[in-house]
């Protein structure tokens, strides 16, 4: 007589094969760690808020052209960007129940941030070429 195992597994997991994404991990940390960056990163922008509001084009133009400038702009979109689209996925994640929906939400909400991320790099890498080659 063959001797059974027990399981941990619920009843459910047993019954559709589910189990661990083991992601769940991957996911939150990366979600403080990106937040954690965006300390320092928005520090930047709020002690440099006076450059940025209260000066002329040409002033605007040389502060963004800036490497110490444009680098940290950078920084900042691609975290604020990354961390806006994880939170996203959890809200999805948690509050869409029809699975066809949820798929099509994540997949538009990965795909959104990155075209609103590049676009917003290649914005402030125009910006900081412009000021460089006194073009624009």
């Amino acid at each position: 007589m063959a001797h059974e195992q027990a399981s941990i597994r619920s009843d459910l997991g047993k019954a559709r094969g589910l189990g661990s994404a083991k992601e769940g991990f991957h996911h939150w940390w990366m979600q403080r760690v990106s937040a954690v960056s965006l300390l320092p990163l928005s520090l930047f922008w709020l002690f440099n808020l006076h450059d940025i509001t209260s000066s002329d084009y040409a002033h605007f133009m040389a502060w963004i052209g800036s490497p110490f400038t444009a680098i940290p702009a950078i920084l900042f979109i691609i975290a604020s960007f990354y961390h806006a689209a994880l939170g996203m996925q959890v809200i999805i994640e948690d509050y869409v129940p029809a699975e066809g929906w949820r798929i099509s939400l994540l997949i538009i909400n990965k795909l959104s941030f990155a075209l609103l991320g590049v676009s917003s790099v290649c914005a402030v890498a125009w910006l900081s070429l412009a000021s460089h080659l006194h073009i624009g």
